[in-house]
Parts: structure tokens; C-alpha cells; sequence
């Protein structure tokens, strides 16, 4: 009961559960520069140093129970596809559009607010800035850097879906929904500056990917060239990741100041090579051999049942 009620105590999700978090303003600056459009209410209490450093807080009292979250999460998936072969398989494609809809939407917001920050930061600044230094932790950017972190877990309901429904699901994805989710949640805590390339990155993906979802689930013929182009964006994104792991190490090789800790560079390094593999082995599997076991990017859709 602690773990609900702790995460309940977030202070993100008390804002949209009180007062009016729609609030709209047409320009809000964030404190590096950059000037976001259009921006809610609760996306500016981000503006605010205290109530940023306070979701820190949360984070770093409570990131261990991405752990948590995360075993149950493993745990779900072992009896729930074993209680599933006892019964008829459900449908719910509504339920399955929207909520791709609905994360697709979510991660376009995500890119928009992220994509200036990036562009300004490599433009103005450098690449040794965009690794190493924190700065976007507060303002616009910084509260979708934290929204990224906490939906993490919302998207462990896509593998509902899939043992619902009675799809194959493959290691790659359950294996990456529950390490993300504590990586994530692992590098808040510590306040990770790469993290911004990290979050930059899955936005842009997970638009393209969640978007595709929902219109493979309305039955909209896709062409296997996008399908394609999804997964290597997404083995694109693994090989940016280990590079940005790399120079973060040759920074603070070479005595640079930088606000990634070794231990986290060494497990994220690890961890997009590991997906890297997997990504890889997905494409030749997929895409090249004479016999795919799949129909599109990380999730494998089996046949419909007569």
C-alpha cells in the first residue's frame, strides 16, 4: 500500500488531480533562452527552482521503486499469459487506438518542447553542453524531461494489451519496457545531464512508433518500408546512445566537468549495446530473413483468431 500511496504523494500528478492545470500562456522562457509557445500551467511550474528541486526531491527518496514497479510488471506477464490460456483472447482495438493515440500525442508534445532546447544548446552552446551539463532541469524542457521519466510506467500498460489480447511478446520488448523504466527513473534521481539526449531521442521515436500503432490497430495498410524505417531509427537511436555514454567517459576522462556519474555511464552504456543486439537481431529476424515472425516494430501482432 506504501508504494501506491508514495506514488500518489508525486507532486506532478497532485497538479493534475487540483486546480486548473490548462491554463494557457502564448510565451514562456525558459531560464537557458529558449521561448516555448502556447505553454500550460503546469508545464510553468517548472519555472519555479523550488517545486522543481522538490520533484527531485521525490524522485530521489523514491526512484527504487522503478524496481518495484518493474518485477511486478515481470510478474504480471508470466501469470497473466498463463491465466490467459484458459480464456478466449479480447479484442479491445478501441481501447488499443486510443491509447496508442494517446502516447503518440503524448510524445509529439514531448519532441516539441525538447527539439528547441536540443537545437539552441548544440547551436549556442556545444555538443560538450548537451552531455554534461544540467541546465535544462528547470523551465519547459525540464518538466517534460521529468513527464518522460514518470511515463514510463504508464507504458508498461502496452504489454497488457498485447497479453490481453494474446499476441506473441518477444524478450526485446518486455525486457526493454521494465529496464527503461528503472534507468530512467535511476538517472533522475542523480540528475543525469545526458539524459537530455536520452529523452530527446525517444521522443522523436516513440512519435513515430505509437503513431504507426494506431494506425496498424484501425487496420490501415502500412508499407513494410516505414515499419523498416522505425526500427532503424530505433537502432540509430541505440548507436547515439553508447557515442554520447562514450564522450561523457572522455570528458571526465580529460577532467571536464560533467554531470554524469561513472556508474551511470557504464550501465547506459551497457544497456543500449545490449539493445543494439536486440535491435539488430530483430531486423535480420524481421526484415531479411525468408521467414519474419513479425508484422511491425516491437510488437508482434499475431493473426487474428477465426
Amino acid at each position: 500500500m506504501m508504494i501506491f500511496e508514495s506514488f500518489y504523494q508525486n507532486p506532478i500528478l497532485r497538479e493534475y488531480l487540483s486546480g486548473n492545470p490548462f491554463n494557457v500562456t502564448p510565451w514562456v522562457q525558459d531560464p537557458v533562452g529558449i521561448y516555448h509557445p502556447f505553454v500550460f500551467e503546469f508545464e510553468k511550474k517548472f519555472l519555479d527552482k523550488t517545486y522543481a528541486d522538490n520533484i527531485y526531491a521525490w524522485m530521489n527518496k523514491w526512484w527504487w521503486l522503478s524496481i518495484v514497479y518493474s518485477v511486478i510488471y515481470i510478474g504480471f506477464i508470466y501469470y497473466g499469459r498463463s491465466l490467459m490460456e484458459k480464456h478466449e483472447r479480447y479484442e479491445l482495438r478501441l481501447s488499443l487506438i486510443l491509447w496508442n493515440i494517446s502516447l503518440a500525442l503524448f510524445s509529439l508534445f514531448g519532441m516539441i518542447r525538447c527539439v528547441p532546447e536540443m537545437i539552441y544548446a548544440l547551436n549556442k552552446k556545444s555538443l560538450y553542453y548537451t552531455i554534461c551539463n544540467i541546465d535544462y532541469a528547470y523551465g519547459v524542457t525540464g518538466y517534460w524531461i521529468t513527464i518522460f521519466c514518470i511515463s514510463k510506467v504508464a507504458e508498461l500498460i502496452d504489454t497488457l494489451f498485447i497479453v490481453l489480447r494474446k499476441q506473441k511478446l518477444i524478450f526485446l520488448h518486455w525486457f526493454h519496457h521494465a529496464t527503461v523504466l528503472i534507468y530512467a527513473w535511476y538517472s533522475y534521481h542523480n540528475w543525469t545531464a545526458s539524459g537530455r539526449w536520452f529523452v530527446f531521442l525517444n521522443y522523436i521515436v516513440h512519435t513515430l512508433m505509437y503513431s504507426y500503432y494506431a494506425f496498424r490497430a484501425m487496420k490501415f495498410h502500412i508499407p513494410r518500408q516505414i515499419q523498416i524505417t522505425i526500427t532503424t531509427f530505433q537502432l540509430s537511436q541505440m548507436v547515439v546512445g553508447c557515442f554520447v555514454n562514450y564522450k561523457a567517459y572522455f570528458y571526465k576522462q580529460n577532467g571536464a566537468p560533467c554531470s554524469v556519474a561513472y556508474d551511470n555511464i557504464f550501465w547506459s552504456f551497457f544497456m543500449y549495446a545490449v539493445y543494439f543486439v536486440l535491435f539488430l537481431q530483430f531486423f535480420f529476424v524481421s526484415y531479411l530473413s525468408k521467414k519474419p515472425i513479425t508484422k511491425h516494430c516491437v510488437k508482434i501482432e499475431d493473426k487474428k483468431k477465426k
